[in-house]
């Protein structure tokens, strides 16, 4: 069965280069998207309550974005990417997450997962 994309933009107020480091870094990561991070080169280990799951980073580029594949979903074309977009005129700072449900119903719950992750990533740099 096909997961399904969505995507979601958050306003953030902080640095480019700020929110970069927070998107990037395996310690900053841990801050406020995982209870522990740890990195091998390309793969990452993220746990949750004793639970973890593997990731490989596929795209990593400076100020901008960063992209994670699951390492159990290898099989299709589902990946996560946290991007940051800045608003060329107001030069407000968003942060831009894309993702996939495993189906239509866990949307909504992903969604609020993401916001609450960005709440605290936003907490953390007191943004």
């Amino acid at each position: 069965m096909d997961k399904v994309k969505f995507e979601l933009e958050i306003p953030v107020h902080a640095s480019p280069n700020m929110l970069y480091q927070y998107i990037s870094s395996p310690s900053n990561l841990q801050e406020w998207f995982a209870d522990s991070v740890n990195s091998r080169g390309k793969i990452f280990t993220f746990s949750w309550d004793g639970t973890e799951e593997v990731a490989e980073l596929v795209t990593k580029k400076s100020d901008e974005r960063i992209r994670f594949k699951w390492v159990e979903s290898e099989d299709d074309e589902s990946f996560f990417e946290i991007k940051i977009q800045v608003d060329a005129l107001t030069k407000d700072v968003s942060l831009i997450i894309t993702d996939f449900a495993e189906d239509e119903d866990e949307v909504e719950e992903s969604k609020q997962l993401w916001e609450n992750q960005i709440d605290e990533l936003k907490h953390t740099i007191g943004a």
